[in-house]
């Protein structure tokens, strides 16, 4: 004589049917905390700590509820064990879907997790760890995978105005201490070493780039290190780790080389993105968090 088991004697009202029936968009839970495999700069494996959102539409009308459990269970082991790549995010979803037994036929995963990347200095021997925030989101459907993949990168932004201000001031100082029939090379040299020599500088401040690409339909793992060495290139004055005064020195040569107002570095961004042929769509805004300004200056471009 066989006894049910204890859970089978357990209430399920989620099997109840719906008082008001209806179609859910997406049902499921977010901030699920998770170890995440993932590929590192070296083209190893390393796992991180992430934190996911997860969800499936709810295609019967009258069913009250979803298999929650099974979704947050499945999720728990299923990335920590293989790299996060196209291949593992479709197996997953296809599991997710799977284990719905018929509520749903669209699930979509959001992870977030810090990418950490050491970055030589500009000068000196030395580098240092930064860590780009990252999120990918994966929906899987009917019409098959997407991918979509977010990032952001810092850097520094001298606004073009206000260094030729400075250098109106800086000229207006120099006629001020000289004179034509001035002469010597070396009296200039030392004026320009000295505080006499800058009258005004230029505002600068350290600003961001977000990115939100979706990614071609061959592309099988994250691109994150050449998307943030392309961004990075683009802009000119990403900000550092380790600084020594040589460094400082060619960073505020990076700077004046690279004068940009917030429209400036958002096309400097598109024009980045829409040469990569792994990038089939993308959304950058670029924020530029002023020292003159009790507001930011703000810039948004889209493209293929």
């Amino acid at each position: 004589m066989s006894t049910a088991s204890s859970t089978d004697r357990l209430p399920d009202v989620a099997g109840d049917q719906a008082q008001a029936a209806r179609l859910l968009d997406w049902v499921g839970m977010g901030n699920i905390a998770l170890p995440l495999r993932i590929e590192d700069a070296a083209g190893g494996a390393v796992t991180v700590p992430a934190s996911a959102d997860i969800g499936v539409n709810l295609i019967d009308p009258d069913a009250r509820g979803i298999h929650m459990s099974r979704l947050y269970l499945h999720l728990q082991d299923a990335l920590s064990s293989r790299v996060l790549d196209r291949d593992t995010l479709a197996r997953v979803l296809r599991d997710c879907i799977d284990s719905q037994r018929g509520l749903a036929d669209r699930v979509q995963l959001t992870l977030r997790y810090g990418q950490l990347l050491r970055r030589p200095a500009l000068a000196s021997a030395h580098s240092g760890w930064k860590t780009y925030p990252v999120e990918i989101d994966a929906v899987l459907g009917p019409d098959g995978l997407g991918l979509t993949l977010s990032l952001s990168v810092e850097y520094s932004s001298t606004c073009p105005a206000s260094a030729a201000l400075s250098r109106q001031l800086n000229a207006a100082r120099f006629a001020g201490d000289f004179t034509p029939e001035t002469s010597g090379y070396d009296a200039v040299r030392d004026w320009l070493e000295s505080p006499r020599g800058l009258a005004a500088t230029p505002h600068a401040q350290r600003s961001r780039a977000d990115v939100r690409l979706t990614l071609a339909a061959d592309v099988d793992t994250f691109p994150i290190l050449a998307i943030v060495d392309a961004l990075e290139h683009a802009l000119g004055t990403p900000v550092q780790t380790a600084v020594k005064r040589e460094d400082e020195q060619a960073f505020a040569s990076l700077n004046a080389e690279n004068l940009m107002f917030c429209e400036d570095a958002a096309r400097r961004v598109a024009a980045a993105l829409s040469a990569d042929p792994r990038v089939s769509r993308f959304e950058a805004t670029v924020s530029h968090f002023e020292s003159l300004h009790a507001h930011d200056a703000v810039a948004r471009v889209s493209g293929p």
